[in-house]
């Protein structure tokens, strides 16, 4: 079993380590002033397509943080709405004394500081609307509205994975390499699953387990994720992330006679 199993183990470590250097160096060639952040042309026209949508992204986080996770953010758009709203933390804004929540049109296939973003989550159709209510009151009840740590959080990845937990209609399975997203609320030690589908024990985020229906199992060490999704077979791994098809999941929502456009 030892032929098996020692190739197999020095191929995912020095594919990491060869990743890493990869990402380090596209991190520290960045330039902020520079950057773009020009929409990628991936998510749907709103002026072409009416009906209500939900979607959530991730992209490589900006400078060295690239090198070992991602930025995520949400964005909705309501029945015959003309534009998105999406909804962030922003780091930077801390340090100007702003509420690092942003809500705002920024579109939302946009690049985030360069690294070019892809759709984790597509949910749209009948009784979106009334999800996307929800979406935007657990923005508002995020309990870091003024706080902002890279590692181990909160950060963009912890609010966003409030707002999982608290809408579990999404069932989102949020990237292994989203540090912060194991950052509980409030210093609790047991929570859902962000996906809602499962638990999860985590210590402010430093070290935890976590089962779902969604995300499978992982083992969360420093922040850093460990497991295997079983049902939608991948491996997760630090700084390479999820090793199997990356797959957007498309959900319809339930149909909802009391579903009506806005927020």
């Amino acid at each position: 079993m030892k032929w098996f199993v020692r190739p197999i183990r020095i191929l995912i470590i020095t594919t990491a380590l060869g990743g890493a250097g990869a990402l380090w160096g596209m991190a520290v060639a960045s330039d902020w002033r520079t950057a773009s952040h020009e929409p990628t042309g991936i998510a749907p026209d709103p002026s072409k397509v009416k009906e209500a949508i939900i979607q959530v992204y991730a992209a490589r986080a900006f400078s060295w943080r690239g090198a070992f996770g991602v930025h995520t953010w949400i964005s909705v758009k309501p029945t015959d709405a003309i534009e998105f709203t999406t909804y962030q933390v922003i780091g930077w804004r801390s340090y100007r004394g702003m509420p690092v929540v942003s809500i705002s049109n920024r579109a939302p296939d946009s690049r985030w500081y360069d690294a070019e973003p892809w759709v984790i989550s597509d949910m749209r159709g009948p009784g979106v609307d009334d999800i996307i209510k929800k979406v935007h009151a657990a923005a508002q009840s995020y309990p870091y509205p003024d706080e902002y740590r890279v590692w181990p959080g909160p950060n963009s990845n912890t609010f966003t994975a409030h707002v999982a937990r608290e809408v579990p209609e999404l069932k989102l399975d949020l990237p292994p390499i989203a540090i912060g997203k194991d950052y509980l609320n409030n210093g609790a030690v047991f929570a859902k699953s962000p996906s809602g589908t499962g638990v999860q024990f985590s210590v402010l985020g430093l070290f935890g387990l976590l089962a779902g229906v969604e995300e499978g199992v992982e083992l969360n060490l420093l922040g850093l994720t460990f497991g295997i999704d079983p049902l939608d077979p991948a491996v997760k791994l630090p700084i390479m992330g999820r090793l199997g098809p990356r797959t957007t999941i498309f959900r319809p929502a339930i149909q909802s006679p009391t579903a009506e456009p806005g927020l």
